[in-house]
């Protein structure tokens, strides 16, 4: 008999970015910030340092030592990943076994279920309030009657930009028995993360990501912050030369700079302001449609007329993402902003109260 694919990929769904050419690409939560020639220079005169030949440094320890210092705590806590997904599909393939139970919160990130499911571990997705926030209670209450040996959610929300307080982010960590895998991709927006509090849960573990607030999609970075025990796990199954030598000479340059990183999120926060006061009252005025304040660099717009306006929206040139019912927009330059809030004017003619 010719070999048949595993029951486990066979009818997975692949990740779908958004395909083709458009003059505005507002989809993908990336900063619309190009690196200064200055920092460029730096970013080049590091890759050109890399030893193509040799294997990377296998604890990829400057970027690391950089990454520790800008958020003020210990290097020893540190693990870089090729990209945070990298470091989700490590926890959901070595942390958890077949069978296991683990909890997401919908709609969020797509790709926690994705690796759960890949490593044959079981999906619970808990359900999140009409007006799409995390009921914390229920959620304990689930992961309690299920048995559940891992939550996992993203906070700040992606797709819904809305946030859990650290104070009750807290309360849920101490209130279950399971591993909190929590992704703080988004975190550099708000002012609620726990990664200086790591070392004080023995079952809490956090994501950080490059691609968001320091511009650095492309090279693939991303971190994993928990206490020493999980964090010599978490080395001791992932591969030994897992973030290329390029990824760390660049990533290593951008992270020196911690004031134009700091500078960085101030425009990128400004974007996603001037964003909101372009759309907010204009959503007002649609028929069943609300818009909340964002906790990161993007923008939530609950719709039922949300295909109609994604459709539109690319007949524009303008890419943003249809999810969770309604659409997602990143921040971008001033001109960008500009010209999805006069394309949306345009589509919402039709839909308003």
């Amino acid at each position: 008999m010719a070999y048949q694919l595993a029951a486990k990929v066979r009818d997975l769904v692949p990740y779908d970015p958004i395909e083709g050419q458009y003059r505005i690409r507002l989809d993908a939560n990336e900063s619309f910030l190009l690196p200064p020639p200055w920092l460029q220079q730096e970013m080049e005169d590091g890759i050109r340092k890399a030893m193509c030949n040799r294997y990377p440094d296998p604890k990829a320890e400057e970027v690391c030592r950089l990454f520790a210092q800008y958020y003020r705590i210990r290097e020893e806590l540190v693990t870089a990943g090729n990209g945070s997904d990298e470091l989700i599909m490590l926890i959901a393939a070595s942390f958890l076994e077949k069978g296991d139970k683990v909890v997401t919160v919908m709609p969020d990130f797509s790709m926690y279920a994705f690796y759960s499911s890949l490593s044959e571990v079981e999906v619970v997705e808990a359900p999140k309030r009409e007006d799409l926030t995390i009921n914390v209670d229920g959620l304990i209450q689930t992961i309690q009657r299920t048995g559940a040996r891992a939550l996992i959610f993203s906070n700040p929300c992606n797709p819904t930009s809305l946030g859990v307080e650290a104070q009750e982010v807290r309360r849920l960590i101490r209130s279950v028995q399971c591993l909190v895998v929590l992704d703080e991709a988004y975190m550099d927006f708000w002012d609620q993360s726990l990664l200086d509090e790591v070392e004080q849960y023995d079952n809490l573990l956090i994501l950080r990501t490059c691609s968001k607030a320091f511009g650095m999609a492309a090279l693939r970075l991303g971190f994993a912050v928990a206490n020493p025990v999980l964090t010599r796990a978490l080395h001791a199954v992932k591969s030994p030369y897992n973030v290329n030598s390029l990824t760390q000479g660049a990533g290593a340059a951008v992270l020196s700079h911690p004031d134009y990183l700091r500078e960085c999120v101030g425009n990128i926060l400004a974007s996603r302001d001037d964003l909101y006061q372009k759309l907010k009252p204009m959503v007002d005025g649609w028929q069943n449609a609300g818009m909340a304040i964002s906790c990161t660099n993007f923008v939530h717009i609950r719709t039922p007329h949300a295909r109609h306006l994604f459709e539109g929206l690319k007949e524009e040139g303008i890419a943003v993402r249809l999810i969770a019912g309604g659409l997602r927009i990143c921040a971008g330059t001033p001109e960008e902003n500009r010209e999805v809030a006069r394309a949306l004017k345009k589509l919402g003619g039709g839909i308003v109260v």
